[in-house]
């Protein structure tokens, strides 16, 4: 389905929890008729207790406070808070609560990765950034790096929309009857600004590939320059053919990833494909500062896009994702200038000669995590979908073996 963009809204990019939450927890505080919020991560630290007592102060004011966290992000939800937010009058709901940790149904990959509140159908916030401190890493690390947007004007329509049709679902799906929909808040969507802009979901029923589609059009539409920083990036053969040929249209191309994670394996599997981007000229830096979260790309300066999907398969095929895309060059000049200010002051640019000085076992790991990434979307059924593309072949995916030496020469 093709984006909608609607003109005439006010945007406020939000840099990490630094700025995101001091926003967020002033709107909750002025919230009169109701509140959504969804979340992929619920932590038990400061943060997740302020926004929680926000939640708990609007419900008392007699504020309809409707929250869905996923059920494996957020696993300890409800020992963590549901007791609390319960006996405050707020309702929570878990997308999917685990039934083991052993449990490998095709399903269980498939969560509710967004992170969207939306607050008396007037302000909403998209973005990457769950409700956890951003503190909460090893010591010798700085905050998390990562974006979000504060939205006011048409598009909130759009967003609206999308949390009460996820509450509708999940309320279904949980027999919660008592949950059912409050009557709907008008939302308004008068023009307050001068930016345009379009809300995409990605779903399993309607919406499956909206977000992937609203890259790749902007990607073949580069005229200059594609810069994305993006947390998870194992891209299936269609987004890596539209990169391949924007390299070969002469369009620069920079991606920022994670130099440090606490998921080891995909960065190991994302290292696969560095070899093959470099040979098409497409710039890799590694962001060592923190852990990077972002999700956020910007084209010629003047497209933007902020939001909960990585440019990977479990997001791309598995996951319920969000993502604000912006035509304003206002506002894509700004995100630009950070991101540079990122990797400037904590990014370190990768090179061939990083590559091979590498010892025998990181190659090694390197092929042996993306074999596993690829077995475990493959036993999902989705794998034909996001590494193959029929006889074409393929853009950033790794070579076959052999085109290459051994991970052990």
């Amino acid at each position: 389905m093709a984006a909608e963009f609607l003109p005439g809204n006010r945007l406020t990019l939000l840099n990490s929890g630094a700025q995101y939450f001091p926003a967020l927890l002033t709107a909750l505080e002025s919230a009169t008729l109701e509140i959504y919020l969804e979340s992929y991560i619920f932590a038990d630290d400061e943060i997740g207790h302020e926004v929680t007592g926000a939640l708990c102060r609007a419900a008392a004011r007699g504020v309809v406070v409707n929250i869905t966290v996923d059920g494996f992000g957020g696993r300890n939800f409800v020992t963590d808070f549901l007791p609390r937010l319960t006996a405050a009058g707020v309702r929570a709901m878990l997308y999917r609560p685990e039934i083991g940790r052993f449990h490998l149904r095709r399903h269980r990959l498939r969560r509710l990765h967004r992170k969207l509140v939306v607050i008396d159908a007037r302000i909403a916030f998209v973005g990457g950034i769950n409700i956890v401190d951003d503190n909460n890493a090893p010591a010798d690390m700085c905050p998390r790096y990562d974006y979000a947007v504060r939205i006011e004007g048409p598009v909130l329509r759009q967003v609206h929309h999308a949390v009460r049709r996820m509450w509708e679902i999940v309320s279904w799906v949980n027999f919660k009857r008592r949950f059912r929909l409050s009557p709907a808040t008008n939302p308004c969507c008068n023009g307050v600004g001068d930016q345009t802009a379009a809300f995409l979901i990605r779903d399993n029923i309607r919406h499956r590939n909206d977000i992937l589609h609203g890259y790749i059009e902007a990607i073949n539409a580069a005229q200059e320059e594609i810069l994305i920083a993006n947390a998870y990036f194992l891209p299936g053969v269609r987004f890596g053919l539209a990169l391949q040929a924007a390299a070969k249209r002469g369009i620069k191309i920079t991606i920022l990833l994670q130099g440090k994670t606490d998921h080891p394996m995909l960065r190991f599997a994302t290292q696969a494909l560095y070899a093959v981007a470099m040979e098409h000229g497409i710039r890799i830096f590694e962001y060592e500062k923190s852990f990077m979260h972002a999700k956020v790309a910007v084209i010629d300066g003047q497209w933007a896009t902020v939001g909960s999907s990585n440019i990977d398969p479990f997001s791309l095929l598995l996951a319920k994702e969000a993502n604000l895309m912006v035509r304003d060059a206002v506002f894509a000049g700004e995100l630009r200038a950070s991101i540079h200010d990122a990797m400037s002051g904590g990014a370190r640019e990768m090179s061939p000669e990083d590559l091979r000085r590498q010892p025998w076992h990181s190659h090694f790991m390197r092929w042996l995590s993306y074999g596993l990434v690829r077995l475990m979307v493959g036993l999902t059924g989705y794998g034909p979908r996001h590494w193959q593309a029929g006889e074409e072949t393929p853009g950033l995916t790794p070579k076959s073996s052999e085109q290459q030496k051994s991970p052990l020469e």
